[in-house]
């Protein structure tokens, strides 16, 4: 028997634990309810509240399983849920109908969330999750706002009672063009908004105010308006999960591009939770393990007609808050779902889609990063612009195109302070000789050239040390000075060749100093081998050779 507990808590299934690991999972599933089929309602339109489940059940059991964040819940979230809402765009544009029963849309868009699956295993055995983490802040803020933006955009059409469907632009102008809202799903709509946005804190850590309005809009809205004023979830498909084998045979340009989204956004999702995650329980998660899992997870899902998941971030910390730590909480948070669905499938039925679009629009609140939102042109102009241009591209463009953006003019700024900062550690002539060295620059007189090279040198260095290539010709001795340099990339190793190859080519001799580790490797590969072991060294050489000959030398 401590044998197999102690095979259980190699897998982070620690018996001690275990009961805070239920309690953090029933809270989950509580929270992850109302969630998962509002998620599913804004991805897939009238009657897909219930795939969000199934995706909720079943990624929430095996990214637990198979996953590298311990404690992390998975299942639908927003960003996930929008971009599958822009899949059902993009089969609509090429004539598939967007009637989910018995239509052909649903085993589409599930080709599509098994392609993703299985491209995020392949990122996670590639080792390449490390590289998703670097994203610059500043991508991360404008793209998480502009989901929360394209959630808020989304819901208007349901909270009116008004049919919409496909992205932003598409939305509102389905909204815009038939505008006759629905004054019982607005009423309904401003009920549930009233309670998402005000129930107190103290009521909240008990019982969530989305599952609140859920059990108390429900009722309402049945005992107010009856059935058929307003717009429900409507029956739920009976028998629970079953496999259901997708459609690859049409569409699959278009199923790939879907698939290869999917992937990079559930893993940008699910390590930045993974992130929140390791703050919260002060461990560390394995990227590449957690990238497996989530794609295994998605894999299956798409094979059991459910939404694609990710790690939640609200979901994940209250299950830590409740005493959540291992993979059990997540697989119980699934099976509390499952129980759910079995049992409470008639009772779903009732619920109106405007108080799903209610609870959305909280959400899309809640992903907006106001804090950083409303602060960034104060902390740094180039900062606010990148983050706003990557909100409005991730809006009204491409979710993943306003990323890739994003980070390439985020990196360029980047590169640009870093070149500027290089080129302000260029110094001709030495600033920090002691006085010894300082005797023996003297005794060179005007025939040495001393240029002095610190901190990592990158392509962006390169710029500085070709302006002064010039300079060697007026010199009988060229001394580099690159001691204090810890890094010495390609480029500037080339751009110091060549200002090495214009010494020579003049008959001027040259001396490296300091050079050491892999950046005296890389010289040594480019042909650079007048290497001293220190400044003080290179001086003394160069005092000797030039035999203190001060006379000026053209």
């Amino acid at each position: 028997m401590a044998a197999r507990w102690q095979g259980l808590s190699i897998h982070g299934l620690d018996p001690s634990q275990w009961r805070g690991d239920l309690l953090g999972g029933l809270t989950a599933a509580v929270v992850a309810l109302p969630l998962a089929l509002a998620f599913g309602n804004a991805a897939l339109g009238p009657g897909g509240a219930i795939y969000g489940l199934y995706g909720a059940i079943v990624t929430g059991f095996l990214a637990a399983l198979f996953g590298g964040t311990p404690a992390q819940v998975s299942g639908p979230t927003g960003p996930m849920s929008v971009t599958v809402a822009g899949v059902v765009g993009s089969l609509a544009a090429v004539g598939v109908s967007q009637e989910l029963g018995g239509g052909a849309l649903l085993p589409l868009v599930m080709a599509a969330v098994v392609i993703g699956g299985l491209v995020q295993i392949l990122i996670g055995l590639l080792g390449l999750g490390r590289y998703i983490t670097l994203v610059p802040y500043s991508v991360v803020s404008g793209f998480m706002s502009g989901i929360g933006v394209i959630i808020l955009l989304l819901q208007i059409g349901p909270l009116l009672g008004i049919a919409s469907s496909g992205g932003v632009v598409q939305a509102l102008s389905q909204v815009a063009g038939t505008f006759q809202p629905n004054p019982a799903a607005l009423t309904i709509g401003a009920i549930t908004l009233l309670v998402v946005l005000f129930t107190p804190a103290s009521l909240s850590r008990w019982l969530p105010s989305p599952l609140l309005a859920l059990v108390l809009v429900t009722p309402l809205s049945l005992l107010l308006f009856g059935k058929d004023q307003l717009p429900r979830i409507g029956a739920i498909p009976e028998g629970g999960l079953q496999m259901a084998w997708p459609d690859w045979h049409q569409h699959l340009p278009v199923l790939v591009q879907a698939g290869v989204m999917l992937a990079l956004l559930g893993s940008i999702d699910s390590l930045l939770t993974s992130l929140v995650a390791d703050n919260l329980t002060r461990s560390r998660h394995c990227s590449k393990r957690e990238l497996i899992g989530q794609g295994i997870a998605n894999t299956v899902a798409g094979l059991c007609s459910g939404l694609p998941g990710a790690g939640a971030t609200m979901r994940t910390v209250i299950n830590i808050k409740s005493g959540g730590r291992t993979p059990l909480s997540g697989m119980t948070h699934s099976l509390v779902l499952l129980v759910l669905l079995l049992g409470a499938g008639p009772l779903a039925e009732g619920i109106p889609t405007a108080l799903l679009a209610a609870i959305l629009i909280k959400v899309g609140l809640d992903i907006i990063d106001w804090g950083f939102l409303l602060r960034a042109h104060r902390l740094s102009r180039k900062t606010a612009l990148v983050m706003w241009g990557v909100l409005l591209m991730t809006v009204f463009w491409d979710l993943i195109g306003a990323v890739l953006v994003g980070m390439f003019v985020a990196n360029l700024l980047t590169i640009e302070s870093l070149t500027a900062h290089q080129l302000e550690g260029m110094a001709v002539g030495g600033e920090d000789l002691d006085p010894e060295e300082a005797q023996l620059v003297e005794r060179c007189g005007d025939d040495l050239l001393l240029f002095s090279l610190q901190g990592p040198l990158s392509f962006g260095a390169a710029k500085g040390i070709s302006e002064r290539m010039m300079l060697v010709r007026h010199y009988r001795m060229l001394i580099l000075d690159i001691g204090k340099v810890p890094h010495l990339g390609v480029t500037a190793a080339l751009a110091l060749e060549r200002m090495v190859e214009e010494a020579r080519h003049h008959g001027r001799t040259v001396l490296v100093s300091g050079a050491s580790g892999k950046v005296r490797q890389r010289l040594r590969e480019f042909g650079i081998h007048d290497l001293v072991s220190s400044r003080h060294e290179a001086l003394r050489r160069a005092a000797d050779q030039l035999g203190g000959d001060n006379a000026s030398f053209s």
